[in-house]
């Protein structure tokens, strides 16, 4: 999906166009306050954002989207670019600043990009949350066991550490192993790293 805003209805049109001959689907919008009243689509997706809008720039637009944390990727147009413009936007993480009139195959390209960048973003949440729910299921002494077993410590070490016998760690690492879904130490290890736990627990606890 790619969301195009720009004032201007007959290039609202034209990027439309272009975009559905390659197989986008295409929603356009003629101002950010616009795009803001619609629920954005639940996959994939970018934005194609003119510079210069009414009201609302699409630099101010993107400082409120950063703000409100909706990563959606931007791709800028502008028929008045200028070089502090360019590195403002690229600095807050856009992915394409084109001067009109610009090519439609750069336009593309760049499109093609951000898609995937924001495909990529969406897998590695998902990642996360199913690791969360995962570990949601772990008991207060497994999630212990966890992230001393994970910062490197020994079975009979995380042992003199928590009080309890090496045995007693065997079976909870057993059993942290089997709900993480984890095949390995190292599995285990880049699942605490995703999910911010160190020796003292999970990232916010």
């Amino acid at each position: 999906m790619v969301l195009v805003v720009d004032d201007d209805p007959s290039l609202r049109e034209a990027l439309s166009s272009l975009l559905r001959s390659v197989g986008l689907r295409v929603e356009v919008f003629g101002s950010a306050p616009e795009l803001l009243e619609t629920a954005l689509p639940d996959a994939a997706c970018c934005l194609v954002l003119d510079i210069r809008l009414p009201k609302r720039s699409g630099l101010d637009f993107q400082s409120e989207l950063i703000k409100a944390n909706i990563q959606i990727p931007i791709i800028f147009i502008t028929a008045h670019g200028d070089v502090p413009m360019s590195v403002r936007a690229m600095k807050a993480g856009a992915v394409d600043f084109l001067s009109k009139p610009f090519r439609d195959q750069d336009l593309l390209d760049a499109v093609a990009i951000a898609i995937e960048r924001d495909r990529k973003r969406r897998e590695g949440e998902k990642g996360v949350a199913e690791l969360k729910a995962k570990l949601e299921t772990l008991t207060k002494r497994e999630l212990e066991v966890m992230s001393l077993v994970t910062a490197g410590l020994m079975n009979k070490q995380v042992a003199g550490e928590i009080g309890v016998s090496e045995i007693t760690v065997k079976i909870h690492r057993g059993h942290v192993m089997r709900k993480m879904g984890a095949r390995s130490l190292a599995d285990l290890v880049r699942m605490a790293e995703m999910l911010g736990i160190s020796r003292s627990g999970p990232a916010g606890a």
